[in-house]
């Protein structure tokens, strides 16, 4: 039994064999099982657009007839807004000239760890 064991452990057994094949499905199975019965706290990384002239675009789904997406600028690009229409009216001005005439739905902050503002998220309709 400790030989077998110890074969196992050490990979001893040459390709196409059963015990070689048992190992590869053993192995398949974990990867493939294991992530639905242990939290392995593995989530997409947040990004933000790093240069200037980045934006991030992303598909949010649809809206009756309309495409809507969502935009994510960075907080440099939008001048010194200060009020709602001057947050809506930058987000506008920066989103038109890459994706044409758009209907801006909503927009929220993008916070820091140290929760300074580093971009908006925008959703549009197109």
């Amino acid at each position: 039994m400790f030989k077998l064991i110890r074969s196992y452990i050490f990979w001893a057994y040459e390709r196409g064999s059963f015990h070689y094949d048992i190992m590869v499905t053993a192995i398949l199975v974990f990867m493939f099982v294991s992530p639905h019965f242990i939290n392995y706290n593995d989530k997409p990384v947040e990004t933000v657009a790093l240069h200037a002239s980045e934006v991030l675009v992303k598909e949010a789904g649809t809206e009756g007839t309309s495409s809507r997406f969502m935009y994510q600028i960075r907080a440099d690009d939008m001048g010194a807004a200060t009020t709602d229409a001057e947050r809506r009216a930058a987000i506008l001005r920066v989103i038109e000239p890459i994706s044409g005439e758009v209907a801006l739905d909503r927009y929220e902050p993008v916070r820091d760890a140290q929760g300074k503002v580093v971009a908006y998220n925008a959703w549009v309709l197109r």
